[in-house]
């Protein structure tokens, strides 16, 4: 797997941005929170936790109690990639994760995000 800098990036810096992006367009910090629980398998408590230990997203994804298999379901492009071609399981798992909160921000409604 290529090394990229953003798996050693701290999630709980890249999380604010999450929360700021669909904040602007009148969507709510639970409802990201709603999709990282859904996506893998944190609850609020373990989720938070991650944010105050400020793991990096390698650590983030490897520690997720169980990715949600439906995940798979998420197509489209993110970054002028198609997310379900990407190849390295990581970059495919933030991928995962960015293109559901870009859908959120683009105001898709919450049960066609979590399919």
């Amino acid at each position: 797997m290529a090394e990229h800098k953003i798996y050693k990036m701290s999630f709980s810096k890249v999380y604010p941005l999450y929360i700021k992006k669909v904040e602007r367009k009148d969507r709510t910090k639970e409802e990201v929170d709603k999709i990282i629980r859904w996506l893998t398998g944190y609850s609020d408590e373990a989720l938070q936790a991650q944010i105050e230990k400020e793991v990096n997203f390698e650590e983030f994804f490897d520690q997720a109690p169980e990715l949600n298999p439906a995940r798979r379901e998420v197509k489209g492009v993110i970054c002028g990639v198609r997310v379900e071609d990407i190849e390295e399981p990581l970059m495919q798992e933030i991928r995962y994760m960015d293109k559901m909160i870009d859908e959120l921000a683009k105001g898709k409604k919450m049960e066609k995000i979590l399919r």
